[in-house]
């Protein structure tokens, strides 16, 4: 692993892309390590330019672009080869902004401060600021707060990212960047690489109608929260 530094072996000549390795396992509330932080910021800066990057979580690796940005958005589905009829979620640093871009209701809110951060995709009202591209047009979006702290640090940095895999759809889900395919490879502008993610899918949840969408990690005690409500 080298720490911080870029590394361009993935790169056809000229290099499109870098791959920015930070180290593993940060406890939460941790100050990132200094290389850490800079392939982070590289990330960041990467996504600031209109790119799409990959991430790591503690799910799989995620690809990130401003979730504000229609055609940032527009990319990650292109890259991805996704139908636009797939909608795909925002992650935030916090439940407090992601309050500035969602309207969750007093339910919803509680859900998510009991299971956020964590591998949890939470459906909720969005807020203009999000872009129809996002949800094809519909008034709900999927919120995500990873329970990862490079992750967290890439949203405090870039604000709002999408959240969705870093595969092409339709294709297993990426647990280590040397599994990304070469057409994802080639086509971001940054790779974040702190190796091989756990590979759980996140759960994702519909509180107001009490429906999972989509099992995943915890939810047996997503489904006793929703029962005992």
């Amino acid at each position: 692993m080298v720490d911080g530094r870029l590394n361009n072996s993935w790169c056809r000549d000229p290099p499109r892309n870098s791959t920015l390795f930070a180290p593993l396992a940060l406890p939460r509330r941790m100050t990132l390590a200094d290389d850490t932080q800079a392939a982070v910021d590289e990330a960041a800066a990467a996504i600031a330019a209109g790119e799409a990057v990959v991430y790591p979580t503690e799910t799989v690796y995620g690809m990130a672009a401003d979730a504000t940005d229609a055609d940032a958005v527009d990319r990650v589905f292109e890259i991805k080869g996704r139908p636009y009829d797939k909608p795909i979620s925002v992650a935030f640093a916090d439940i407090e902004t992601a309050r500035q871009y969602t309207e969750p209701t007093d339910r919803e809110l509680a859900f998510m401060t009991e299971f956020l951060p964590g591998p949890v995709t939470v459906v909720v009202d969005r807020k203009p600021a999000l872009p129809d591209v996002l949800t094809d047009g519909r008034p709900r979006v999927g919120v995500r707060i990873p329970d990862n702290e490079v992750a967290l640090a890439l949203c405090r940095a870039a604000g709002p990212i999408t959240a969705t895999s870093a595969n092409r759809s339709g294709e297993p889900s990426v647990r280590e960047p040397g599994a990304l395919p070469a057409s994802v490879r080639d086509a971001v502008g940054a790779i974040v690489d702190t190796g091989r993610a756990p590979g759980t899918e996140s759960t994702v949840v519909d509180v107001t109608a009490g429906e999972i969408i989509r099992r995943g990690a915890g939810v047996e005690a997503i489904e006793r929260w929703l029962a005992e409500g």
